[in-house]
Order: C-alpha cells, then structure tokens, then sequence
C-alpha cells in the first residue's frame, strides 16, 4: 500500500493549530510512528530529530508534533496539562487515521504517559512505545516541581515556561497511569535508562509488572533521560527493529 497523504494542517478540537514535522521513509508503506515529547519540551528538541531522522533512514515514515502550548504550536503554556495532551492525540490519531496511516505511537518522559492513557481506550494506536516514560505521575510532579509555586516557579529554569496550576493539580489527580496498564491490547515496547534521574527506571519495570501481551521491555545502562551519553543509536535501532518486525504481523 502506497503512503497516505500527509495532512497540510493539524488542529486539537478547540480549533488550535498543532506545529509538527514529517520524516519520510518508505513511500510504499502505509505506517506512520507519530513522536510525542515530554513537559518544557516541543517536537524540535535535537534528540527528537536525531531519532525520528534514523527510523526514515531504515524506512520509517515519522511525524513529530508539539502538544498545545508548546514550541511553535498554538494555544497556553499556562493551559498545558497532560488530560490536554491526551485529548491533542485524540485529534491528531482522527486526522491521520482518516488518512488512511496505520499509527505506532511513541512517547518521551510525560508523552509516554499521554501515550498509555489514550491506547488503553483508543484502538487507533496499533504500536505503543514507551521512551523513558512517566507512570506514576503524583511522584513526578512532587519530586521535580514539588519546590516551585504553581503560577511563579520556572520549570527546570527554563525562561518563560512558569509552572501551571493546571498541570500540578492534574498530575495529582491522575495519581498514576499504572491502572491503566491493564487495557492496553497492542504489542509494547518500553525503553529506559538506569541512569535516568528525572523519571525512576522503576516506573518502567512497575508498568511491565503490570502489563500483558506482548510487551518488551528494554533497560539502558548508564544512559539519562535524555538517552546521553550514546543511547539514541541504541534506540533508533530498538525501536526500528521492533517496528519492522510487528509491521509484517496482523495489526499492520
């Protein structure tokens, strides 16, 4: 099957334009991996373009987009929050799979728990992979922004990007997404560094624990969060492989 036409606008359902990139890989392929990132971050972010560059090398198509409120995409800072972040892929899965693209959906940090939340109820994600992914979402807000005051503390010091009430007090009532581990029916792939220092490694082996099916799990020695020092080869190669190898199964 030929390549579906890529969309020329992304929009979430308030009407917000949502800032992304395409990567082209194999023209006769109908599979698209769409690249969420993590909080503070947008679809720009260098490690993000090295990794959605190497699957189009082994013949990935790739879209990379940035959540409402974020880099280039229209929309609040103030409003981000990952219930909203949830409701942006439910969007953006519409228009794509309309398209006619099969979706394998990959997750860095928080965007893997925005990944978790929407496959345990939306049969659109046909590949799920996890990248360094948030599962217990109290714990992470407590421990990197615990500090900051809701409305006036800066999100690991980057400027301009001042914790939102909104996102604290979602990350609390969300708790964890692990509950939400139990419903997701698609093949899974998580990767996470023992390094990692933002978001534990046991988040990672709690959802594993918790999961069924066909679920891999892949621990990175000594790489961070970021996937420093050398990581980003080793998962474009993971992530490349696992993909090819379930794009020739069923669920293609």
């Amino acid at each position: 099957m030929a390549r579906p036409p890529i969309p020329e606008t992304l929009t979430n359902h308030a009407g917000e334009r949502l800032d992304f990139a395409f990567h082209a890989g194999d023209a006769t392929r109908s599979e698209l991996l769409v690249l969420g990132h993590g909080v503070t971050g947008h679809k720009d972010r260098p490690f993000l373009i090295e990794m959605a560059e190497g699957w189009a090398a082994m013949g990935l198509n790739v879209l990379r987009c940035s959540w409402s409120g974020n880099g280039e995409s229209e929309g609040e800072f103030a409003e981000s929050n990952i219930t909203k972040e949830v409701a942006d892929l439910d969007a953006i899965l519409g228009k794509l799979t309309a398209a006619g693209f099969s979706i394998t959906y990959v997750g860095h940090s928080m965007g893997g728990a925005v990944g978790v939340r929407r496959a345990a109820q939306d049969p659109r994600i046909k590949r799920l992979v996890s990248l360094a992914g948030i599962v217990h979402t109290r714990s992470f807000a407590d421990s990197a922004f615990g500090h900051l005051t809701p409305g006036e503390g800066l999100m690991f010091d980057k400027p301009g990007l001042v914790l939102p009430a909104a996102y604290m007090d979602d990350l609390h009532r969300i708790e964890s997404v692990i509950d939400e581990v139990d419903r997701i029916a698609v093949p899974w792939l998580l990767l996470h560094g023992t390094a990692d220092e933002l978001v534990p490694i046991q988040d990672s082996r709690d959802a594993v624990d918790r999961a069924t099916g066909d679920v891999t799990f892949v621990e990175l020695p000594g790489i961070d969060h970021l996937f420093a020092p050398d990581g980003i080869p080793q998962v474009v190669k993971t992530v490349g492989e696992w993909c090819l190898d379930r794009f020739a199964g069923p669920e293609a």
